[in-house]
C-alpha cells in the first residue's frame, strides 16, 4: 500500500493492512492458494476488478513479498503469478474471515461465485466420515470453461484441491457452481443429478464428497441461506467470501 495511505501505526493489525487491506488484495490472495494463475485468469474470477485496479494490486503484493511474477518454462511460457511462501501464511486467515463472514446476510449483488472459492470450501469445510476410504476425483465448473478443472483426494483426514486432476480418477463430476454449492451438505445425488450433473465412475465417491461438505449455517435469522462470496440467500449452502 503506499505510504501516504498507510495507517502510520505500529501494530500488527495495522501494518497487516498497510499490506493487504486495499481492495480486491485479500481476493487476488484467495485466488492463488490454489497455485499460480495467469493475469487474465486472475481477471476472470474477479470479474468486477478493472485492469488498472488488478495490476496496481498484483505490483503492491509483490513488492511487499506477498506474491511473485514467474515465467513459466516452455511450453507454457507464460506469466504467472504466485504466492510466497509468507503470503501463503494468510490462508488461515482468509478462511477465518470468510467463514466469520457466514453469519451476515447476503445482498443482492452478491451472486457470483469464482471456481476456486467453490473449490476452497470443499478444502475447508470437508469433513470425512467415519472410516473414509480414499478416492479421487476430477470436478469440472462448466460455467468457468478451463479454469473450471479440478482435482480433488479425499482422505481419512481431510480433501486436498488443485488445478491438477487425476490421470485416472475414481469419479468424474461435471456441473454447475450454483449446483455444487446447493449440494454441499447433502447425502443425496437426486438434487444434483437434476440440476444436471453428469456422474462418470462411482458415484459413492460423489455422495461422500458433497455429503462432507458442512458449510457452517448462517446465524441471521432473515437469511434464508449462508452468505458467502457472491451467495445468493435462496442457497442452501455457499461458500464464505474469501
Amino acid at each position: 500500500m503506499p505510504t501516504q495511505r498507510g495507517y502510520r501505526q505500529a501494530c500488527g493489525v495495522a501494518r497487516g493492512l498497510d499490506i493487504v487491506g486495499e481492495r480486491w488484495s485479500l481476493l487476488v490472495v484467495r485466488e492463488l492458494l490454489l497455485g499460480p494463475k495467469r493475469f487474465t485468469d486472475l481477471q476472470q474470477a474477479l470479474p468486477t476488478a478493472s485492469p488498472n485496479a488488478l495490476s496496481d494490486r498484483l505490483r503492491e503484493l509483490a513488492d511487499a513479498g506477498v506474491l511473485r511474477r514467474r515465467q513459466l518454462p516452455p511450453p507454457g511460457n507464460v506469466r504467472v503469478y504466485e504466492l510466497t511462501t509468507w503470503g501463503r501464511g494468510l490462508e488461515p486467515i482468509v478462511v477465518a474471515l470468510g467463514t466469520w463472514a457466514l453469519a451476515a446476510p447476503p445482498t443482492a449483488e452478491q451472486l457470483f461465485v469464482s471456481a476456486d472459492s467453490a473449490m476452497l470450501s470443499i478444502r475447508t469445510f470437508f469433513a470425512p466420515g467415519p472410516e473414509q476410504p480414499e478416492a479421487t476425483l476430477r470436478i469440472e465448473l462448466r460455467d468457468h470453461g478451463p479454469a473450471g478443472v479440478f482435482g480433488v483426494r479425499l482422505t481419512s483426514a481431510s480433501a486436498e484441491v488443485s488445478h491438477e486432476p487425476p490421470e485416472e480418477p475414481d469419479a468424474v463430476l461435471i456441473t454447475t457452481t450454483d449446483a455444487l454449492l446447493a449440494a454441499f451438505g447433502s447425502d443425496d445425488l437426486a438434487g444434483l443429478v437434476a440440476a444436471g450433473a453428469v456422474i462418470i465412475g462411482d458415484p459413492e465417491v460423489v455422495r461422500h464428497l458433497v455429503a462432507g461438505v458442512r458449510v457452517p449455517a448462517s446465524t441471521d435469522k432473515h437469511s434464508n441461506g449462508t452468505c458467502g462470496q457472491g451467495g445468493r440467500a435462496d442457497r442452501r449452502q455457499t461458500p464464505p467470501e474469501r
